[in-house]
């Protein structure tokens, strides 16, 4: 498994990062960090391959974390997942060795894509003790970014917002369930819940009926269709099958 270490000072951006990772197979959290001090005091404590690290942090920032990691000359390599899109910042960050640079906001399938391409490398140097031109000419052309095989969502929607929308609906499909129980199990707003609901009902993912509540206000009920989960393989890459 390739260990990785979160920095990110946003418990809940460090949260959701967590998520993606743990649905990328071959992939495992090994700790997090919420600033670059405590970042450096974890790549001391913990095997670490991977560091995922933000830019704009209280005390030391994300550059200046990359270059202690390589004036001690850890064998770690590094992503930075930043809103710095500055020329200068990222030109910096690519000369003290950062392997890929995401700027937030970021969609999942380009997540998805960075982790998969270090994925490959890390393997195949890890494996194999000499490559060949080819052999290395393959792995440096799998660094260029390619569209993901998905279709997209209807505006507004995004994919990181499903991913978080489906997994608590999987939770829920034994029984009906509203939009106040995934609105529970998310903390997204009802407003935007409805808008992926009906994106899930209009696809066949979900069945949709009305009832009615206490004081005779219609409540929208919704059901999983389990037969149409492949229908999400349409728009999330990594969707397990």
């Amino acid at each position: 498994m390739i260990k990785v270490l979160i920095v990110e000072d946003d418990p809940m951006v460090a949260q959701f990062n967590q998520k993606y990772i743990e649905e990328i197979e071959g992939f495992t959290v090994v700790a997090v960090a919420h600033s670059g001090h405590e970042a450096l005091v974890k790549v001391n404590e913990y095997q670490v391959d991977l560091v995922l690290l933000d830019i704009f942090m209280p005390g030391q920032n994300g550059l200046k974390v990359l270059q202690e990691i390589r004036t001690k000359q850890e064998e770690i390599d590094v992503i930075f997942i930043t809103a710095a899109s500055d020329a200068q910042t990222i030109q910096q960050a690519l000369r003290y060795g950062a392997i890929d640079y995401l700027i937030k906001p970021f969609t999942f399938e380009r997540f998805y894509q960075a982790l998969s391409a270090y994925k490959q490398t890390f393997r195949t140097l890890k494996q194999q003790p000499q490559l060949n031109q080819q052999e290395l000419d393959g792995l440096l052309s799998n660094k260029k970014i390619k569209e993901a095989p998905v279709e997209p969502l209807p505006k507004g929607l995004t994919t990181g917002t499903l991913e978080v929308i489906v997994e608590a609906i999987e939770h829920l499909k034994d029984h009906p369930f509203s939009t106040d129980d995934v609105a529970e199990k998310t903390g997204i707003s009802r407003v935007s819940i409805r808008k992926y609901l009906k994106f899930l009902t209009d696809i066949g993912l979900l069945g949709e009926r009305m009832t009615y509540g206490t004081i005779g206000r219609p409540v929208y009920a919704y059901l999983y269709n389990e037969q149409n989960r492949h229908l999400l393989h349409h728009y999330l890459v990594d969707f397990e099958k």
